[in-house]
């Protein structure tokens, strides 16, 4: 019963984690139109400095992955949500574009080591309580999402970006302080390794479908970075939208993602994941796609929310399906899958300004509409995730 009890606990402090690190995403996008003219930047060069965030986060969570298997996860998500606090007042504040810079990597740095890590919690809590909560933890991470952006751009409205990035600070500190003592302990993989040691696997393995699996996350992330990190440019230079509004954008495309990621499970069992993730992206594609369209303000926001309504579930589904993988270790293939799909939310939405800045924004999200109907065209390759509780039922994490 005791073990039920902290298994519980943890569940809600995994959960507070996912949304401290959504608000800091959320409170980053309306403070990014305002990086070009304070450093007097182009979309081309903010462009190179979100990839910088990326190759941070991307080249961290290598690293992140080699430390939770020696020292387990709690003790590493706590490091990193510590070291998350700091970061977003470090870009704000930052007095030139070379600070600049090396702040935009020790930011992703920082987040994409938090993101594997609670992840890697998120998992060991599903096995002690025996059913899944990955689809509602990322939900808390959209709706934390939802209040950064939507709360932080009406403080930058208000009282200034540097308030802003300061009173985001603070509000991460108490939230993560607080759910630090109840996360699970977990036994460091490498000491499962030496109990009982496990066959090794390759690295990268050659598997066309777990490597399938990563294209179709990357794919179902492209549209969320996207949405994040050019949303505010887009309605201001096409549409005219003040700070405030313009940061809208992403925060209802961040709300809807919350609020559909809560109903996720529920929605996958009565529907199954194919059918799920084929509705998904042709709702997720036509929701980019009036976005591309627009002529108001207001159209990109309902846009923008139709598709967080549909991208929702997309990735959640793909990392059941790669967990589920028939050939491949469990933590094997969703590390890969996470790997190359994180690619699209992190790196490739830094090629979008150059794309954006040549051809425009419309044409960009248009395309990115086109890319969710290929998604919805190959859902059948995810039809593994519908075989959770069956494969994983020996370890304990049957779905709910």
């Amino acid at each position: 019963m005791q073990v039920d009890v902290q298994a519980r606990r943890a569940r809600w402090a995994v959960a507070a984690m996912f949304l401290a690190n959504g608000f800091v995403m959320g409170a980053w996008a309306p403070q990014i139109p305002l990086l070009m003219p304070r450093h007097d930047v182009t979309e081309s060069v903010l462009g190179l400095l979100i990839l910088v965030l990326g190759l941070g986060a991307i080249s961290a969570m290598l690293f992140a992955g080699r430390l939770i298997s020696v020292y387990g996860g709690r003790r590493v998500l706590s490091l990193f949500s510590l070291a998350l606090i700091p970061v977003l007042p470090m870009v704000v504040f930052s007095p030139n574009l070379w600070l600049l810079a090396l702040f935009m990597a020790v930011f992703g740095a920082m987040a994409g080591c938090m993101d594997v890590a609670m992840n890697s919690q998120a998992v060991v809590i599903e096995r002690r309580l025996d059913k899944a909560i990955m689809s509602s933890s990322h939900g808390f991470w959209s709706l934390g999402g939802f209040i950064g952006g939507s709360a932080g751009a009406w403080v930058i409205a208000h009282w200034g970006s540097e308030v802003q990035s300061l009173l985001t600070a603070g509000v991460v500190a108490a939230i993560v302080l607080a759910a630090m003592p109840f996360l699970l302990p977990d036994v460091p993989v490498a000491a499962v390794a030496e109990a009982a040691p496990a066959p090794k696997t390759k690295l990268f393995p050659k598997d066309f479908h777990v490597w399938l699996l990563g294209f179709l996350a990357l794919a179902s992330m492209v549209p969320e970075g996207a949405v994040l990190d050019w949303a505010a440019i887009y309605m201001q230079k096409e549409l005219g939208s003040d700070v405030f509004v313009s940061g809208l954008g992403f925060a209802f495309f961040a709300g809807a993602m919350a609020l559909m990621r809560f109903l996720g499970d529920t929605v996958r069992n009565r529907l199954g994941a194919v059918r799920t993730l084929r509705i998904s992206g042709w709702l997720g594609a036509a929701g980019m796609m009036g976005g591309a369209v627009a002529t108001a303000d207001w159209m990109v926001i309902v846009s923008f929310f139709v598709a967080g309504l549909g991208i929702a579930n997309m990735v959640p589904i793909l990392f059941s399906a790669a967990g589920n993988h028939p050939r491949l270790p469990s933590a094997n293939a969703i590390s890969i899958v996470t790997m190359v799909g994180y690619c699209g939310i992190l790196v490739a939405p830094s090629s979008i300004g150059f794309v954006a800045e040549h051809l425009g924004f419309r044409p960009t999200y248009a395309g990115l509409s086109l890319v969710l109907v290929l998604v919805a065209m190959l859902a059948a390759r995810a039809a593994d995730a519908d075989g959770r509780a069956k494969v994983t039922a020996p370890t304990g994490a049957q779905a709910a």
